[in-house]
């Protein structure tokens, strides 16, 4: 029985191309107990398998965080799979703004510790005891309260490209780093302010508005479903869209268009852009914003050297990178010393 893909990512868009068909990307996650994640695990690998779904999914004894795109003629069947497991009947689907075929290439699901990487001891305090969610109306509102403190619950390289008006965007690498910073830094108005966050599409502040609300915040809200299912509330109910820019995203689009604002710039010459790419130099693929001029000067690459890797045969890159850690696919985002206009 397979339980694991065995495709590689350019066959399988190859086999997709050919089908012709429309596929959606759909996010979700729920907090749920899984006693047995491995198992939980391999039952959706073979379900979902079977349906063509492609995508990145998180399975832990504290629930799931999926990543996924289905061929659009199967999505009645993978919902009713989903119902079919009690602690997922009905959970909301964050369908993505701007759809493509190629969004996911493989399917992966893997059990992990948590199915968000906070680095919190959930024994500490009550995961349960969360923060007030909201609709796009209800947060439009909260937002433009004077006694209402917005934070941005992503990570830099996220809100450099896109965030709503007058939100605090820590400069921070990961949703771990960023917990502290903000206590510390609203430290002062744990009682006399309302603390609303949002993220992508509403798992990490699930977590975080009950963490705030054990470090002493009185008035704690979260936007329900993230960005994703906000613009989705804005559009049908024809609401003021106070998200300015692109909406970061994980997967090979790497972001939805949101406002025709454009609030970043080119990290290599500085002139304005909001098109994250990776460097084409495999040893550092290094996420990075560059405009179209760039990228054809640069070889869409991030520096000269990466520059000059790059346009060496294809042997002698492999050769040069054997047994060499890629850091940068991780660590490195966006903070390379290479990028002179990374603000």
């Amino acid at each position: 029985m397979q339980l694991y893909n065995t495709l590689s990512a350019k066959e399988r868009a190859a086999l997709i191309a050919k089908a012709g068909k429309e596929r959606l990307t759909i996010s979700f996650y729920t907090y749920a107990h899984i006693g047995n994640p491995e198992i939980f695990r391999n039952h959706l690998f073979i379900h979902w398998d079977e349906l063509d779904v492609l995508g990145r999914i998180y399975v832990a004894n504290e629930g799931i965080n999926a990543q996924l795109s289905v061929p659009a003629e199967n999505f009645n069947a993978f919902k009713k799979h989903l119902d079919s497991i009690l602690f997922l009947q009905n959970v909301r689907l964050n369908i993505a703004i701007e759809q493509s075929n190629m969004s996911f290439l493989k399917l992966k699901v893997k059990v992990r510790k948590k199915i968000v990487a906070d680095g919190l001891n959930d024994a500490t305090f009550d995961v349960t005891n969360k923060g007030i969610h909201v609709g796009a109306k209800k947060f439009n509102e909260l937002i433009e309260d004077p006694d209402t403190i917005l934070v941005d619950m992503r990570n830099h390289y996220e809100s450099e490209i896109g965030h709503f008006k007058n939100a605090i965007t820590p400069d921070v690498d990961t949703f771990r780093d960023s917990l502290d910073i903000i206590e510390k830094d609203l430290a002062a108005h744990k009682e006399d302010k309302k603390l609303v966050m949002y993220c992508t599409g509403g798992i990490r502040c699930e977590k975080a508005s009950a963490y705030y609300k054990h470090k002493g915040f009185k008035n704690v809200y979260q936007l329900e479903g993230g960005i994703i299912e906000y613009t989705r509330q804005v559009k049908e109910q024809e609401l003021n869209n106070k998200f300015l820019g692109k909406n970061f995203v994980f997967d090979h689009r790497r972001s939805e268009r949101i406002s025709e604002d454009v609030i970043a710039h080119c990290h290599q010459c500085g002139n304005a852009c909001d098109t994250h790419v990776n460097c084409a130099n495999e040893a550092c693929h290094l996420l990075f914003i560059q405009c179209e001029s760039c990228a054809q000067q640069m070889n869409n690459c991030c520096s000269d050297a990466c520059k000059e890797i790059h346009e060496l045969p294809f042997e002698e890159q492999k050769s040069l990178r054997r047994g060499k850690e890629v850091s940068n696919k991780i660590f490195k985002k966006g903070r390379s010393e290479v990028l002179k206009f990374k603000k």
